[in-house]
């Protein structure tokens, strides 16, 4: 049997590959196919089925474009209300390809919908051996419960879920339908890829509690959902989205014309190159952190006209495609050759100051600037910098809040400085000229630092 994982590395989605006897299934597949088609290619398989665990709601399932370009037939839970032809999936629904047999098992809780899949290769034994558990079970953690139904009852369902998977054996292994990153769990969630039942059951702090304490710990404090997370259930859930949108390079002068006519800039560069130079009232949605897709959904509308902008075509592209995998479909195209092309078109740019937490350290204690932290809720709780101000960063979509000072600098700052970048960002487009960015480091970096403010 044929066994192989495949990551979105920006939004940490796990997919899978299961193949044997010259067909294969694919289960949660991510919106770009290519991976898939490779492997089939290079192994002499047929992509057969397309399995889903669930309606997903933080990206775009790539089961539509799988179908249109394998033929493949779609295997849904019946309860997902599908409005697209597929086979419904029930409790113990059985699919068998050569000596695997992939069998379903219901696991609501994350979503009502929701299945895990149990793989076994009956070439070796007919027992289960692979346990895919989609948002149930992650590695460390478990799946969050208030994305579909009210949150005590989606915690109660999931306790009961995973007591079913539970019951399999320590040597059973369990690949999650996400790592670390996702927000489809908690922090606790680790980037490992893998785990066994064994190995959750002695380590999941989550999974040696009762009911009562897991509920209180699982609705306790609940992370924010970014807006786009209906959005996407409504397109996977609905009629099959086939093809990718066409990306077309453009010249700076026909990009400006669209932001000129109300499109928005993302740009996916570094953020000290964002803050160096940019194109005023553009978003910085930096690459070289993960999650960069997530975090543009929490600050673009999703039918707004988009353009984008990257340290180079190649990655200008693959910016795009991760917006495209969380739902975004009004992509207008990228500026070719970046910002030194807006740049030697003669089009106007502007700077962002810039400062590590070192000389962030040195102003507090001078008392000459404000720190603006936009981290989430249970970051700041976990410790701030006196005197500080707090807005999450995607609180700021809609402008300048107005307790914020507009006569002094502030020093907006995050934990690594990508969401700082994207927070500094949108303050410039909203008309505040005294930000600085702090970047390289952040609000950690003061707190344990040997001549740090003090902390709350």
């Amino acid at each position: 049997m044929f066994f192989r994982q495949i990551l979105h590395e920006d939004l940490g989605c796990a997919s899978y590959v299961i193949a044997d006897g010259g067909e294969a299934a694919v289960v949660d597949p991510k919106w770009r196919i290519e991976d898939y088609l490779e492997l089939a290619h290079e192994h002499d398989f047929r992509i057969r089925h397309v399995l889903e665990t669930h309606n997903h709601a933080d990206h775009l399932s790539g089961h539509g474009r799988l179908a249109a370009a394998t033929g493949a037939t779609l295997h849904v839970s019946a309860q997902a209300g599908a409005e697209h032809d597929h086979e419904p999936l029930e409790e113990g629904t059985a699919l068998e390809l050569g000596d695997a047999r992939i069998t379903a098992v219901r696991t609501p809780g994350h979503r009502p919908e929701h299945l895990a899949f149990v793989v076994e290769d009956r070439s070796r034994e007919e027992v289960p051996w692979l346990l895919l558990t989609g948002d149930s079970l992650f590695v460390g953690d478990v799946a969050r419960p208030d994305l579909a139904v009210e949150p005590e009852e989606g915690a109660r369902g999931l306790h009961r879920s995973l007591d079913r998977l539970l019951e399999h054996e320590d040597f059973v292994e369990v690949w999650p339908g996400h790592v670390g990153g996702s927000l489809c769990g908690g922090a606790g969630m680790s980037e490992k890829p893998g785990s066994t039942i064994g190995f959750e059951r002695r380590f999941n702090p989550l999974l040696r509690l009762d009911e009562g304490a897991f509920v209180r710990e699982l609705v306790t404090s609940p992370q924010p959902q970014p807006p786009n997370f209906e959005r996407i259930v409504a397109l996977n859930r609905g009629p099959l989205v086939t093809e990718t949108v066409s990306l077309e390079p453009l010249a700076p002068a026909g990009a400006k014309a669209l932001l000129d006519a109300g499109a928005v800039l993302v740009d996916g560069r570094e953020p000290r190159e964002f803050d160096a130079i940019h194109v005023p009232g553009s978003l910085s949605v930096t690459q070289t952190h993960s999650g960069a897709g997530t975090r543009a959904a929490w600050v673009v509308e999703a039918d707004d006209d988009v353009v984008v902008l990257a340290a180079s075509d190649a990655d200008a592209v693959t910016l795009a495609r991760n917006l495209e995998a969380i739902g975004f479909r009004n992509l207008n195209g990228f500026v070719a050759g970046g910002i030194a092309a807006w740049q030697a078109a003669g089009l106007k740019t502007e700077s962002t100051p810039a400062i590590d937490p070192a000389e962030l350290a040195r102003r507090l204690h001078a008392r000459d600037v404000t720190v603006l932290d936009v981290r989430e809720d249970d970051e700041w709780e976990e410790g701030h910098v006196e005197g500080s101000l707090h807005v999450p960063y995607h609180e700021l979509r809609d402008g300048v809040p107005a307790d914020l000072p507009r006569g002094e600098p502030l020093a907006v700052a995050c934990s690594a400085g990508n969401r700082s970048s994207l927070a500094a960002s949108l303050l410039r487009r909203a008309g505040l000229e005294n930000v600085i960015h702090v970047t390289d480091g952040g609000v950690e970096d003061l707190l344990k630092g040997s001549s740090k403010p003090e902390a709350n």
